[in-house]
């Protein structure tokens, strides 16, 4: 394939940003998913981003065979579809290819690595918020950035992230930025889940910004027991600046929640009380929300025996 060609692994809220961005600056966007309604809309209408009235045509599949050599891939599906697109790139990405992963939580990258190579694999982290409004519609949700390491392979996908108009930094120690967005995204993405409110609307009650505090505060501690150095300075003032810049946004787990879909609770707040454990510390406040939030999983199911009995 050619330089100015680019797989999207995913359908949801952030592939369609990126896919709508790179597809307005020229290069040629290839979508992979599994989303029926999502692929044939994308197919049929094209990719929109709100505020602009031109759809960019696009090419959307579900078939790897259908995408095969390409050299440049980001993968921006949840984080429990993750095996599967390492299987799927393994058909789509070149041997001289590259997949970047900015996914949310830990362990994307090593599950990729375990298919693809280490080599073919890069990592990154993007603080943009992005809501889907409809398949192939997305919303803009707050200024943020996209964050890549330094990796041989990575120079020229950067240039065509950077030309599509978005806020590019190359880092050479991005595990202290993946640690940096669990902080963030540990205190607020449970939070609007359960409440069902969108970012902002966690600032405005006392007793939920102070649970967004603690949140942040023990997976920071988790952090530091691990060696890593956080970004910032203060966790929770870290996490309450990215609810106000995104203040209009559902976070992603609160889309999830809302479409009956599985949330990736369990590699944000279930990897901070897994890594917690294995470091003889106490998180209990990550502990309640990973619980609650996977109980809203199984909610209908029990309200439904509840009904019948």
């Amino acid at each position: 394939m050619e330089n100015d060609s680019v797989l999207i692994i995913g359908t949801g809220a952030l592939a369609t940003l990126f896919a709508a961005r790179l597809a307005a600056t020229g290069i040629f966007v290839t979508v992979l998913g599994t989303w029926p309604e999502g692929l044939a809309a994308l197919a049929k209408k094209g990719v929109r981003e709100d505020g602009n009235d031109r759809a960019f045509h696009i090419k959307a599949t579900d078939n790897p065979a259908e995408c095969k050599g390409m050299r440049f891939a980001l993968v921006l599906v949840k984080s429990w579809q993750t095996e599967r697109a390492a299987h799927q790139l393994s058909t789509c990405l070149d041997q001289d290819g590259v997949a970047l992963t900015l996914q949310n939580g830990l362990g994307n990258d090593t599950i990729l690595a375990s298919t693809l190579g280490l080599e073919r694999v890069a990592r990154g982290v993007t603080t943009l918020g992005a809501t889907l409004l409809e398949p192939g519609l997305v919303c803009f949700g707050g200024e943020g950035s996209v964050s890549l390491e330094s990796q041989p392979r990575l120079s020229p996908l950067e240039k065509i992230i950077r030309q599509a108009g978005f806020d590019v930094n190359m880092e050479e120690n991005v595990q202290s930025l993946v640690w940096g967005k669990l902080v963030v995204s540990s205190a607020i993405n449970p939070l609007t889940a359960l409440l069902r409110v969108n970012n902002g609307k966690l600032l405005e009650s006392p007793s939920v910004r102070a649970l967004m505090g603690e949140l942040a505060r023990e997976t920071a501690a988790v952090a530091k027991a691990l060696g890593v150095a956080l970004p910032f300075p203060g966790p929770e003032r870290a996490a309450e600046e990215v609810a106000q810049r995104t203040a209009d946004n559902q976070s992603s787990m609160l889309q999830d929640v809302l479409r009956g879909s599985p949330t990736e609770i369990d590699v944000i707040n279930g990897a901070v009380v897994r890594l917690a454990e294995e470091n003889n510390l106490q998180v209990p406040v990550n502990r309640t929300v990973w619980s609650l939030v996977r109980a809203i999983s199984v909610r209908d199911k029990i309200a439904g025996c509840c009904a019948s009995s």
